[in-house]
């Protein structure tokens, strides 16, 4: 059976946010949903998601904060949502990076049919692009091979190496590794996770090539093959 493409609803009216996802499960989608702003990019630091209807007007972070911080590391989808019609805010939105922008109020039903055509429309436009990796990585013998040459790497280095290789060309924030690598969420440096790439990098070297890992700067890491 298909995995259900799955919608992020942040949302700080909880009756409209668990409408929302009702609609969407008769569509055939799955669905969680976040009430505070500065619940949602920890949350999306430890989960997938295909879509994010996004509202404008939350508590602790502003949907277009939010949004800005996103697009610094993701191009997931994202539909702003709001109560707010004036000009300004439209134009803010989409320039931020938002992929579509929906009023209050709107039928429940309107905004499954933005969903369904904003995912039909990322995924006609990714798909021919998805990246072949020249490497494999076994988690399990924490080796990573090109051909017959193998690489043994630490459980913090296969841990990167995997969230990097999961999306190629996607920039992962520092926290973003960090929190791949350590699951008891302790306190690390970022100097920590550069000394940890530094290591990755020269082992690669050895069967491969130390550039597919690229560093942006003052943002992350992202792999480029």
């Amino acid at each position: 059976m298909a995995k259900k493409p799955h919608v992020l609803i942040v949302e700080d009216e909880k009756k409209l946010a668990s409408l929302l996802a009702d609609y969407l499960a008769v569509a055939e989608y799955a669905s969680s949903s976040l009430h505070d702003g500065l619940a949602v990019e920890p949350w999306l630091t430890q989960h997938h998601t295909d879509v994010i209807l996004l509202d404008l007007m939350l508590s602790g972070k502003n949907g277009l904060e939010i949004c800005t911080s996103i697009r610094q590391t993701s191009q997931v989808p994202i539909i702003m949502v709001t109560a707010k019609v004036e000009e300004i805010d439209r134009l803010l939105g989409l320039e931020i990076g938002a992929d579509d922008y929906i009023c209050k109020p709107f039928s429940p039903k309107e905004v499954v049919a933005r969903v369904k055509a904003v995912l039909r429309r990322t995924h006609t436009v990714n798909s021919p692009d998805k990246v072949s990796l020249p490497f494999t990585i076994d988690a399990d013998r924490m080796v990573m091979a090109i051909e017959q040459q193998v690489i043994t790497l630490t459980s913090v280095e296969i841990k990167m190496l995997s969230l990097l290789s999961s999306e190629p060309g996607r920039i992962f924030s520092r926290d973003q590794l960090m929190n791949s690598c350590y699951s008891d969420h302790r306190i690390v440096s970022d100097r920590t996770i550069d000394s940890h790439i530094k290591k990755l990098r020269k082992k690669i070297t050895v069967i491969g090539n130390e550039n597919w890992i690229q560093s942006v700067y003052g943002v992350g890491y992202k792999l480029v093959v």
